[in-house]
Parts: C-alpha cells; sequence; structure tokens
C-alpha cells in the first residue's frame, strides 16, 4: 500500500527468427514494460533498426480502416480479444474488395440522389403553373398573343395590376414564400409595354420546362411517378448498405486489431539491439509476473533463447516503471494521485495519506449531516449504476467525501443549517468559537506538514541521498528547525521560565539553519571527490545556493503552516450562507398567506447554493492544500508510468 509493485528486468536473447513469435507472445500477456537494449557484442549492428516504410504503411492501412468505418457509419467497431497476426499485404487485400463493394455501392446511390434532386427541383418550378391548361412548347409561336411567365414581390402585385394596359391580362397564381407566380398575356404589339411594366415590378421571368405533346400537369404528373420510384431505389441502396456495413463491420475489427498489432511490433524493434542472428529484448515485469512469463517464452520459442531476471538494485528510480494497485475505495485517491504525477519506483506511496487528509480536510470545511448524506448518497448510485469505471471511482470519492461531511456535521451539529437542530452538536457551530476553530485547523497543517517532510526524508533515503536526507531543508534539519520553531513560538514563557527558551533558539532553529547551509557545499564536495561533475560551479557558489534555499525554507514554513487557516475560513463561511439562509427565511416568513411557501423556498434555495457553489469551491481547495503544502514536501511526481506492451486496449495488468 505505500510502495508500488515490486519490479524485475526480464532480459531475453532470442533468435531473429523466433522474435516476432515471442513478440507476439508479450502483447498477448500484456505485463511487460519493454525497455531499450544495447549489445556490447562485436557483431551488434548499429540501432536503431528503421521501420519508418512499415510504419507508414500502417498508418495508410489504418486511415482506410477509419474511412470506411466513417463512410459506411459504423457507430462501434470492437477489436478482437486475441492476437491476429495477419501480415499488411493481407490486410491491404481484404480493405480494397472491402473498398471496391463499399464504393459500387455509394457510387449507386450518389447517382439515384442526382437524379431525386434533379425531378424534385423541377417539380418546384412548374408546381405553381400545373393547373395552366396551356401547351407550354407552342406559347412562343402564336402569331397574335405573347406569354410572360414568372414570379414577383407579393406586395407588387397590386401596383402592377393598376398600371397594366387594358389589353393586358394577369393571370396571378398561388403564393410561394413572399413572391407571387405570374402569367401575363398581352398582345404581340404590346409586349414591349408589358416588359418593361414588368421589369419595374421586380418581375422575374422563368423558363419552364417543356416535353412535346405534354402539357404542365402531365409533366408535374410524371415527375411525381418518377420521384416515387427514385425514392424506393434509394431505400433499397440504403438498406443495401446498412446490410453491407453490418456484414463487414466484424472483418473491419480484425483489420484495424491487425493493423494496430503489426505497428506495435514495428515500433518495439526499433529499440531492440540486434547481431546478425539474434535479438536482445528486455523490459520491466511485476516481480509476481517473472517466473510464469519465463516459462511462456521458453514454450513460444522452444527453449531457443536465454533469459535473464535481474533485481533493480543499481537501476536510478526514474528508469523503472511504476505500476500502483489500490483496494477498490482507495483508487479514487489514487486518480487524484496521479493527476499530479507518479511517485518515483523507491518513494513511498502516498495514497491513504491522501485519503485521510482529504476527507479530514473536506469534512472540516464542508461539516453539514444534510449536505453530507446527499453527497453519499448520490456518490452511491453512481457506484452502483454508472457502468464506466472511472466514473464509479468519481461516485466513490464523493460518496467519501459525503462521508467525512457528515461526521463533522454531527461535530456542529449542523442538519441543513436548521436553527432548531445547533443543540445536537457533539462540539459547537464554526461561528460559535472561531479563534478556537482556527488554531485547529492550524494543528492539522502543521501535522500534514511534518507527514510531508518524514515522507520526504524516508524518500531520499531510500534512493540513497543520505546528504539530502539530512541537511536538506525538508529533511532531518528541516523538521527539527520546524518544530523547533513551533515549540518557540507557542511555548516560549514556559520555555522561558524553565530557562531553556535559549537553549531551543540554539538547537532547534539556528544550528538547523546553520545546516541547511552546508547542503550544497558538502555536496559539492563529494562530487569532486567522487569525480563527477558538481551541479555548482564553485563552492561559493554552492554556500550561496544553500544559504537562498534556507532563507526560502523559512519563508515556506511559515506560508504553508498559516495556509491552513482556510480550513476554518471554509467552515465559517459555509456556516455563514446557512445562517444567512434561515434569517431570511425567517424575515420572510411571517408574510400573511404565504410566509410558510417563502420560508421553504429560501432554506431550500439556499442549501443548494452551499450544497453547489460551496462543495465545488472546498473541493478545489482541498486539492490546493493536498498539491501544494503537502505534496511540495517531498512529492517531484517523476515517475515512470508502467504501460505494458499488449495489443490490447485493456491492460491486463491490474
Amino acid at each position: 500500500m505505500f510502495s508500488p509493485e515490486p519490479m524485475v528486468r526480464i532480459n531475453a536473447m532470442v533468435l531473429k527468427r523466433d522474435e516476432r513469435a515471442l513478440l507476439y507472445e508479450l502483447g498477448r500477456a500484456g505485463v511487460v514494460h519493454l525497455a531499450r537494449t544495447e549489445s556490447d557484442l562485436p557483431d551488434a549492428e548499429p540501432p536503431p533498426l528503421d521501420e519508418s516504410p512499415a510504419l507508414a504503411t500502417c498508418e495508410e492501412l489504418m486511415e482506410r480502416v477509419e474511412t470506411l468505418i466513417r463512410v459506411l457509419r459504423l457507430r462501434e467497431v470492437r477489436l478482437v480479444d486475441e492476437p491476429v497476426e495477419m501480415s499488411l499485404d493481407q490486410v491491404d487485400l481484404r480493405l480494397t474488395r472491402i473498398e471496391r463493394t463499399s464504393d459500387e455501392i455509394a457510387r449507386r446511390g450518389a447517382q439515384l440522389e442526382q437524379q431525386w434532386s434533379r425531378v424534385t427541383m423541377l417539380l418546384d418550378q412548374i408546381a405553381a403553373y400545373e393547373d395552366l391548361d396551356l401547351p407550354l412548347e407552342q406559347l412562343a409561336k402564336f402569331a397574335f398573343l405573347h406569354f410572360s411567365i414568372g414570379s414577383l414581390p407579393e406586395q407588387n402585385f397590386e401596383a402592377l395590376r393598376r398600371t397594366t394596359d387594358e389589353n393586358v391580362v394577369l393571370l396571378p397564381l398561388e403564393l410561394r414564400g413572399d413572391r407571387r407566380p405570374l402569367v401575363a398575356v398581352t398582345s404581340r404589339k404590346g409586349r414591349f409595354a408589358l416588359e418593361t411594366t414588368l421589369r419595374d415590378a421586380d418581375f422575374q421571368p422563368e423558363k419552364l420546362p417543356t416535353k412535346e405533346g405534354t402539357d404542365i400537369k402531365e409533366l408535374a404528373d410524371e415527375s411525381r411517378t418518377e420521384q416515387r420510384r427514385l425514392a424506393i431505389e434509394l431505400e433499397k441502396v440504403q438498406q443495401q448498405q446498412q446490410e453491407f456495413a453490418l456484414g463487414v463491420a466484424g472483418e473491419l475489427g480484425v483489420l484495424r486489431q491487425a493493423v494496430l498489432e503489426e505497428r506495435t511490433v514495428l515500433q518495439a524493434q526499433q529499440n531492440f539491439s540486434r547481431t546478425t542472428t539474434t535479438v536482445l529484448i528486455a523490459g520491466w515485469v511485476p516481480a509476481e509476473h517473472a517466473e510464469a512469463l519465463r516459462r511462456q517464452l521458453k514454450q513460444v520459442t522452444e527453449g531457443r533463447c536465454e533469459i535473464r531476471v535481474e533485481q533493480p538494485v543499481d537501476v536510478p528510480s526514474d528508469q523503472i516503471p511504476v505500476l500502483m494497485r489500490q483496494p477498490v475505495w482507495l483508487r479514487p485517491f489514487s486518480e487524484l494521485v496521479s493527476g499530479y504525477g507518479l511517485p518515483g519506483y523507491r518513494d513511498v506511496q502516498p495514497t491513504l495519506m491522501v485519503a485521510i487528509t482529504f476527507m479530514l480536510m473536506f469534512g472540516v470545511m464542508f461539516g453539514d449531516v444534510g449536505h453530507g448524506a446527499l453527497l453519499a448518497v448520490g456518490g452511491l448510485v453512481a457506484v452502483l449504476f454508472l457502468q464506466e469505471e472511472k466514473h464509479r471511482d468519481y461516485g466513490m470519492l464523493v460518496m467519501m467525501a459525503g462521508l467525512s461531511s457528515i461526521f463533522f456535521g454531527l461535530v456542529y451539529g449542523s442538519y441543513f443549517g436548521l436553527p432548531a437542530l445547533h443543540y445536537y452538536a457533539i462540539w459547537q457551530e464554526p461561528l460559535d468559537d472561531p479563534v478556537t476553530l482556527m488554531v485547529a485547523a492550524i494543528g492539522v497543517g502543521v501535522l500534514i506538514v511534518s507527514m510531508g517532510l518524514v515522507m520526504n526524508i524516508v524518500n531520499m533515503f531510500r534512493r540513497g541521498d543520505v546528504v539530502g536526507g539530512v541537511l536538506d531543508k525538508f529533511g532531518v534539519v528541516g523538521i527539527i528547525f520546524y518544530w523547533g520553531s513551533l515549540l518557540f513560538i507557542v511555548r516560549y514563557t514556559m520555555l522561558d521560565e524553565m530557562g531553556l527558551a535559549g537553549l531551543v533558539l540554539a538547537v532547534g532553529i539556528t544550528l538547523p539553519l546553520l545546516a541547511m547551509t552546508l547542503k550544497e557545499p558538502v555536496q559539492y564536495a563529494l562530487s569532486v571527490l567522487a569525480g563527477r561533475k558538481p551541479h555548482s560551479a564553485n563552492v561559493v557558489v554552492a554556500f550561496v545556493e544553500s544559504g537562498i534555499e534556507a532563507f526560502e525554507a523559512v519563508l515556506s514554513y511559515l506560508a504553508n503552516t498559516i495556509s491552513f487557516v482556510r480550513l476554518a475560513a471554509y467552515a465559517m463561511a459555509h456556516a455563514a450562507i446557512l445562517m444567512a439562509t434561515f434569517a431570511i427565511a425567517e424575515a420572510v416568513g411571517d408574510t400573511p398567506g404565504i410566509g410558510f411557501v417563502l420560508y421553504v423556498i429560501i432554506a431550500v434555495v439556499g442549501n443548494l447554493i452551499a450544497l453547489i457553489l460551496e462543495g465545488v469551491v472546498v473541493a478545489v481547495q482541498v486539492l490546493r492544500l493536498e498539491y501544494y503544502e503537502f505534496f511540495g514536501k517531498f512529492f517531484s511526481g517523476d515517475g515512470l508510468p508502467f504501460r505494458p506492451f499488449s495489443f490490447f486496449d485493456k491492460e491486463r495488468v491490474r
């Protein structure tokens, strides 16, 4: 619970002909975090192996698969659960066959849609004129009559009617939007005057389609018949496309899986050192899986491999992947830790402390039995009924925060802020004694900061940094300075009466500060003696750097401790919001007739504001205190995440 899963390094020297078989076994197992290898053998080939052409082919094939999925409108294509082991050429052939059929169906559909659009546009054009019994193809051939067909704005029609000559006949048709279709008839002699008048009325002429021996109504009927036929054909093509899509969905999943496998293998092969006949494959595996994996690799290569399992004794922590396993109730807090970063392999795993401090601080700032119960019930519903594991984890986090709120609500005697229930308190309401509450909040801060210092000391000793563990501002001398300063400030009168004030000032404050200024010089000297390049330019610079760090330590300890006063501040703010809510509710509660209704409405609205707004703000403040005041003491967050080599979306290691 306090350390990541133990890891061992597995090194496998295999023949080149067995390389892919071994990688497929590793991809199937999904328990190995592959590492880059280097060989000092005389016949080693120069790294890295360049697989960029094959990887480019994988990207092209993957894009073709994704394009087919979009074209066929498949919502979800599931990957298979076992390796496919299909060559890229085979994938290409099967994709080409699917693409040809899909293109043929799409082309037929596009042709039908184009024809349907043409017929629909024709119907829209002649719909207003189909009741006219006129032979359109003969209109231009009349010797004595002139016909103008088109439309004009509706508001211009009456003005046109008044300004036309007596020898003009206007046939207004059914209104279409804001334009009036119109047929105007006059003599051949009066056509120029008519065209001028129509142009002034913003008349837009239309050339209607014609068909030999067919009037407009017959043309419209034929077009509607054709439109219905095309709609039926389109529906058949769409159904054919849906059936085809469902039929190839599984195959597309297989092809996608095959490309993913090949891409994963090619990327892995670029990290291995190799000779003319052998390949050195290495990776990190949880210690509990090492022996089973060794047997699997021996079996798949029929014994043609040399496998060595090594403990990570001399390997730097930042090169060892970190796998954190937590019980269900700690998993959401593990997500909070991962949001900041991962602990190093040899660092203390802080999830349990984060869980304790998170619930403690949230409850202190948001203590109310009613609000906590709502959060707990909402979180429980999420845990029981949501499908996604991550969503259930969030529900667990909300539920546990709610339980903490219930506990501190009992301490404060707060039940939805109802004044009548304040008497049922284990302690007292936050606003009753704010000074005591602030002192208690600072006490919580002192404990959390001290916990961070202890964890930092442990981490540094685990990494082998003895100088840092002792002389760092957050090391042994740092915690002595912190507690010595607290003792000197809080108990000065008692220490002075006992004659110990000077001793505490010297031993608990002055000496630790002086020791902090020696950290960089000592590390500088050790680096020079060991023949390594020192971090500082020279010993003077080392002293200056340590002095600055010591000064920074004084400020940070003070600021970090005072920062926890916000625990009391937000607890009082939460109580103040509820107190103001019921003060307003009581003020309007005497309104004749509707007083009780107004009282209930204001009480509910005030509680909702406190629950939602204050709840979100408090959660943010808790995270701030965790990340800055607590994690800042010991947590670098630069751990290497364990990413197993796997062909599947879901990791096999849990």
